[in-house]
C-alpha cells in the first residue's frame, strides 16, 4: 500500500518538482492557499491551525511543509515581518501540532542553506572546510533566523511527542538549472537538482531517523555544504550535480 504523502504549501516550485517525480510511487495530495480544488488539491491556509487540521487527511503518512513567501530585504518592515512569521514560524508549529492531533508520524520540513549563510559567499565555505549541521548556525537575514527557529519547533515536538522530524536544509533550486547557472555562477557549487530534489525528499520520506537536521545539494565540485551525513544516515544519492548539466 501506498504512503499517503501530503505537501503543505506545494504548489510551487519544489511542490511540483515532487508531485511529478513521486506520484508513481505515493498517494500525493497538495494543499496551498490558492489553488483549484480537485480530488488531489485542496486549499488550505496553512496559517490558520484549524483548516489544517480539518483539511488534513487522518490517514497521512508524512507531512512535508514546503511553505514559502516572498522575501528580498534581509531585515522586513512590520508588515513584511509579520507576514513572514506567519509562513516561516508560526505555520510550522500549526503543521507540528496538526500532526500530533490528527496521529500523523513524521513531518518533514524544508529549512534552508541561508539558515547558515554567515558563513557562505558566493558559494564558497568561509570555514577553510564545508559547512556542517554542527556548525553554530548563524544567518544573515530574518529569512534563515525563521527557518532556524521551525527547525527548533521541530526538536520540541520530536522530544516532547515523539513525532518524528527531518529538516533538510537545501541549496538552491531554480526553474531553468542550465539557464540560471549561466546567469549566477554561485549555483555551481549550491544547485540541488531537480532530480537530487525528489532523491532527497524520497530519502526523507523512507529513513527511519526520529530527527535529524541535513544539507540538501547536489555533488557539486566545490560546493560549501557538508553532507555525509545526509548520504550516510539518509541514504541520499546526488546524481546530477551542476557539471553533468552541461
Amino acid at each position: 500500500m501506498k504512503k499517503k504523502v501530503v505537501l503543505i504549501g506545494g504548489a510551487g516550485r519544489i511542490g511540483a518538482t515532487l508531485s511529478e517525480g513521486l506520484q508513481k510511487e505515493y498517494e500525493l495530495l497538495i494543499l496551498d492557499k490558492n489553488i483549484r480544488e480537485d480530488k488531489n488539491h485542496i486549499e488550505v491556509d496553512a496559517t490558520k491551525f484549524e483548516q489544517l487540521v480539518t483539511k488534513i487527511p487522518r490517514d497521512t503518512d508524512v507531512l512535508i511543509n514546503l511553505l514559502a513567501t516572498q522575501t528580498s530585504k534581509r531585515i522586513s518592515d512590520v508588515e513584511k515581518f509579520t507576514d513572514m512569521t506567519n509562513v516561516f514560524f508560526n505555520a510550522s508549529y500549526y503543521i507540528c501540532l496538526a500532526a500530533v492531533k490528527l496521529g500523523v508520524p513524521k513531518v518533514i520540513f524544508a529549512s534552508s542553506n541561508h539558515v547558515t549563510d554567515i558563513y557562505e559567499e558566493d558559494g564558497n565555505s568561509l570555514l577553510g572546510r564545508e559547512i556542517t549541521t554542527q556548525d553554530y548556525p548563524m544567518s544573515k537575514g530574518l529569512y534563515g533566523v525563521l527557518k532556524l527557529a521551525s527547525e527548533n519547533v521541530g526538536h520540541i515536538f520530536s522530544c516532547e511527542d515523539q513525532l518524528n522530524i527531518i529538516n533538510l536544509r537545501i541549496g538552491s533550486v531554480p526553474d531553468n538549472e542550465k539557464e540560471a547557472i549561466k546567469e549566477k555562477s554561485r549555483l555551481m557549487k549550491t544547485l540541488l537538482s531537480k532530480v537530487d530534489v525528489i532523491n532527497l525528499f524520497r530519502a526523507a520520506i523512507e529513513t527511519n531517523i526520529s530527527f535529524g537536521t541535513y544539507y540538501g545539494v547536489s555533488d557539486n565540485q566545490g560546493k560549501p555544504w557538508d553532507t555525509k551525513n545526509t548520504v550516510e544516515e539518509l541514504g541520499f544519492k546526488s546524481q546530477v550535480n551542476a557539471n553533468s548539466l552541461f
